[in-house]
């Protein structure tokens, strides 16, 4: 679960990251260091971070998953052996 908000909360900072980063390396405002966040558009840094964050959720709910009439069987201990999970697909009814 810890993963999954470090991972969003990663996608919000990304483009403040990138920003200040970018400021960083060309010597933004003459060498000045210290009041980069102060002229920082944050407003913008956060909605373009809810932004990519939208967009990743958006794209993993809608591509994931498997195709219609398959089932997810979960792992099992048989034999002494762990088999692994695996997405089967159910039988179709019969047309006639």
């Amino acid at each position: 679960m810890i993963r999954v908000v470090i991972e969003n909360l990663l996608l919000l900072l990304l483009p403040t990251i990138l920003y200040l980063a970018f400021v960083y390396l060309t010597g933004g405002r003459k060498g000045a260091k210290q009041g980069v966040l102060d002229d920082a558009p944050l407003i913008w840094l956060f909605l373009a971070g809810v932004g990519l964050a939208l967009a990743v959720i958006v794209m993993f709910g809608t591509l994931g998953g498997s195709a219609p009439g398959q089932a997810y069987r979960p792992p099992e201990f048989r034999d002494g052996k762990i088999v692994p999970g695996e997405i089967e697909k159910k039988p179709r009814p019969s047309d006639g």
